[in-house]
């Protein structure tokens, strides 16, 4: 996550906001190449229109001189249907796209994307516990969630997180308006489930915190 110091992740125009720096990028791209899969929000897709790849050549080659695809997997949830298969998230990259969703949506999404992902439907509703089950079926044993808000919550009131990494960036964005971090929701809030706090690290102007959730 990189959020402003007040803890949006984006502000409340059309145009994305930068909040990280081409250091912290770069950092971001060796977490992408060291993982099986990553995950994002449908909102995400629709108002960013990330392509969610590996950048660097190097970091590419040495995953497929390892036996992996040049890029992780994609992963995304959504329960409305309403992506465009022509985003680059379907469009780039020659590896799986999978779209997580509820039994309601599954026809809806199969009849628009169904060329370019794989639909699964969760029944009911979508729970992370499920969807990294389906996953680690599928093979996929580190999961990279790049957010945003809705999906950093579904996870982290989950109790499903292994590590955070938390990036802020130096400036408020001030706007209630703007999406945060997190959403409302019934997070862990035994004093026994405080993070335990690993490592810190400036990145240029902006400063890394990441933590490891003391899992139950």
């Amino acid at each position: 996550m990189a959020a402003s110091l007040d803890g949006y992740i984006d502000d409340a125009t059309t145009e994305r906001l930068l909040l990280s720096n081409d250091e912290d990028f770069d950092r971001v791209d060796e977490v992408r190449a060291g993982v099986d899969a990553i995950l994002v929000g449908a909102n995400t897709i629709r108002a960013d229109n990330p392509r969610l790849m590996v950048r660097s050549d190097d970091r590419r080659e040495k995953r497929i001189a390892d036996g992996q695809p040049p890029t992780p997997v994609k992963v995304t949830i959504s329960s409305g249907g309403e992506l465009d298969p022509s985003a680059k998230f379907f469009a780039t990259g020659e590896v799986d796209k999978i779209v997580y969703t509820t039994q309601a949506a599954a026809w809806d999404l199969n009849a628009r994307l169904g060329a370019v992902a794989t639909i699964v439907d969760l029944g009911d509703s979508v729970t992370a516990e499920a969807l990294l089950d389906d996953l680690a079926n599928r093979g996929v044993e580190r999961l990279m969630v790049e957010g945003g808000g809705t999906i950093h919550t579904l996870f982290l009131s989950s109790g499903v997180v292994d590590e955070l990494h938390l990036v802020f960036a130096p400036f408020f964005v001030g706007d209630a308006a703007a999406p945060s971090f997190v959403n409302s929701a019934d997070f862990p809030q035994d004093p026994n489930h405080r993070m335990q706090l690993v490592e810190t690290r400036q990145i240029g102007d902006c400063v890394l915190l990441r933590y490891l959730p003391q899992r139950s």
